[in-house]
């Protein structure tokens, strides 16, 4: 486990002594751990991730990322056993669990399950608090055998508000595609929880300093958005598939606030950070700032952005 802050960064450095002007502090936590399809793996899952959980919450933690799919594992082998591991949300026996975890600790936590709506399942983030359910999303952008099992999200890209800041989700391959972030930033989050089975693909997998292509994906979407980033991936292999580790937590300036996870390694990341300080806007220098700088009147008609009047800008 590691705590620790970025000197170089205004947004997570400590401040002056005895000038601690942190409007929305918070400890932040970010779980990797290996969760295996099967039913009866299901409660061992969960358990897994709120031991883990509780692990973190003991040291400080007050928002705690778990990763994609942790209730239930990754790699289904049939529609029919997609549904036997799939539940209702909020109502479900996963979220009551979460929702009663995050009451008795005081925290923010989110989560990946399989939800079942009706007929359709799709793979979702939930996010409660310590008064509870607080929202979900569906995964927009699914990979590979998830389109055979997942109807693509439809609930857009949600920023919801609580009272440590404002909180995005996305999921795994989502990264991928840079409206995402941009979208939930645009919407006025301060900071995304990133649930992720990033799975290994084509070599090379990764670089002379252990990072995979994700890491860098979520450092630069931090990065290029001024947003914080708790990305939380799983390790180990699940029937076919084995997937890479290399979970982080990234400042708004896109590099780690402290290490990035090993590819193989249980292990939990923290990070001691301000939330709200993601509403700075970042000054590149005298005649730069990303934010300013957007052509919204070429681009986004021509992408489909929309938002709603209310929305930051």
């Amino acid at each position: 486990m590691s705590t620790s802050l970025n000197p170089d960064n205004p947004a997570t450095s400590p401040p002056a002594p005895g000038a601690d002007h942190r409007v929305s502090p918070a400890r932040v936590a970010v779980v990797q751990c290996d969760a295996q399809v099967g039913v009866a793996n299901r409660r061992q899952n969960v358990e897994l991730g709120l031991g883990l959980a509780a692990r973190a919450a003991d040291d400080g933690a007050t928002l705690i990322v778990l990763p994609e799919l942790s209730a239930t594992g990754y790699t289904f082998a049939t529609r029919a056993e997609a549904y036997e591991h799939a539940e209702e949300v909020p109502s479900g026996e996963t979220v009551r669990a979460w929702e009663a975890f995050a009451r008795e600790r005081g925290v923010h936590l989110v989560g990946g399950l399989v939800e079942r709506d009706g007929v359709r399942l799709y793979d979702t983030a939930v996010l409660v608090g310590p008064d509870g359910y607080v929202g979900h999303y569906r995964k927009t952008h699914l990979w590979n055998t998830e389109k055979l099992w997942f109807e693509p999200g439809d609930l857009g890209f949600p920023v919801f508000d609580t009272p440590i800041g404002r909180i995005g989700l996305l999921i795994c391959w989502d990264i991928w595609f840079p409206e995402v972030p941009r979208l939930l930033a645009q919407q006025g989050a301060d900071i995304i929880c990133s649930v992720n089975n990033w799975v290994w693909t084509p070599p090379p997998m990764f670089d002379e300093s252990g990072r995979c292509m994700a890491a860098y994906l979520t450092m630069t979407a931090a990065h290029v958005n001024n947003v914080f980033i708790a990305a939380a991936n799983r390790i180990g292999t699940d029937r076919d598939a084995r997937f890479l580790g290399c979970s982080l937590i990234a400042g708004t300036n896109g590099w780690p606030i402290g290490e990035v996870a090993g590819a193989d390694e249980e292990r939990i990341l923290t990070a001691d950070i301000d939330i709200v300080a993601a509403r700075s806007a970042p000054i590149w220098n005298q005649l730069n700032d990303l934010i300013r700088d957007r052509r919204t009147d070429l681009y986004d008609p021509m992408l489909g952005y929309t938002l709603s009047p209310a929305a930051p800008r």
